[in-house]
């Protein structure tokens, strides 16, 4: 069988060679914050095709570190690629969401079909953070044909960023609201959207 990789960047150089992921990880991880990592890797070998696995002398990898927050770039960027789970970002649905990132995920909320789904409320997101919600160009962006998912693992709740406790996101569909963001694992769109065989 071929392997296909469903991935939402478009510009497949930036997907990971047969969904192997190498990495390496920062010795200030504590023996119980290694096993929190190792457990979100296991989600991915678990449902997907995506295999993380400790670097030997590839050139690509994941340079996963206690840094400054919770970050990732999107998909394959080339060389030693920074992944931050800083203080407070050791909990096993935030590392889950940013190795998304690092497989090749945008944020849910920023399909370029969002406003079909969801309504921004810019009125209550804090200065500086509204480009957290723009929407990724349909050129860059690949939903594969997928429905929008209320469930994804990469969709902010609905609160993200309030400046004053109200929505930031609300959902077309009545009674969403609450579950957007609300998910610890990948949801089973996610699953599909990684990579799927082709018999």
């Amino acid at each position: 069988n071929d392997m296909v990789f469903y991935n939402a960047l478009k510009n497949k150089q930036l997907v990971w060679k047969d969904g192997i992921i190498p990495y390496v990880m920062d010795a200030a991880f504590l023996p119980h914050e290694v096993k929190i990592i190792e457990k979100a890797f296991a989600s991915y070998r678990k449902s997907t095709c995506i295999r993380f696995q400790p670097r030997t002398a590839e050139q690509d990898y994941l340079n996963i570190v206690k840094g400054y927050g919770c970050y990732s770039q999107v998909g394959r960027t080339g060389g030693k690629q920074e992944i931050s789970l800083g203080r407070g970002c050791l909990f096993h649905e935030i590392i889950v969401h940013e190795l998304m990132h690092s497989v090749g995920f945008w944020h849910e909320h920023s399909r370029a079909d969002r406003d079909d789904h969801i309504h921004i409320r810019w009125e209550n997101i804090l200065p500086g953070m509204k480009a957290q919600f723009d929407k990724i160009s349909a050129a860059l962006q690949d939903t594969q044909g997928e429905k929008y998912d209320y469930r994804s693992i990469m969709h902010y709740d609905s609160t993200a960023f309030s400046r004053n406790g109200k929505n930031t996101i609300e959902t077309v569909v009545e009674g969403f609201t609450d579950i957007i963001g609300s998910s610890v694992d990948l949801s089973e769109l996610d699953i599909v959207k990684v990579c799927f065989k082709v018999i």
